[in-house]
């Protein structure tokens, strides 16, 4: 993917409204689809994000595209994403924040405030 103007704070926005109930779609085994607006974009010319959740407190941001670069993911991808979710949905706070210390995950979000 090109590098976007993807922020976190939009992230932190998804996350949110994935929160409450927003998604686009859920595509099985703990992974959810969500757009993401872009600046002057808008979702619709925004970047579709692949995120590994059981809708709890942890939020994975493990694939994302522009809708004019691709227009979906394969099967096997699918498959492979289901697998990374499950990974890292079922490590320890610990796990996570040597993961996070190491440099393999980014943590954002973390003390998120939605506004207004």
């Amino acid at each position: 993917m090109r590098k976007t103007e993807l922020t976190n704070p939009a992230l932190c926005k998804a996350v949110a409204e994935m929160a409450d109930g927003l998604i686009d779609a859920d595509l099985g085994g703990d992974v959810l689809k969500k757009r993401v607006a872009l600046p002057g974009r808008g979702k619709s010319g925004g970047v579709r994000t692949l995120v590994a959740t059981r809708r709890g407190i942890r939020w994975f941001f493990v694939f994302g595209f522009e809708k004019n670069d691709r227009a979906n993911i394969s099967d096997v991808e699918l498959e492979g994403l289901q697998v990374l979710a499950s990974d890292l949905l079922s490590r320890t706070g610990r796990q996570l924040d040597e993961a996070v210390e190491e440099g393999a995950l980014l943590e954002i979000c973390h003390d998120y405030k939605k506004e207004g």
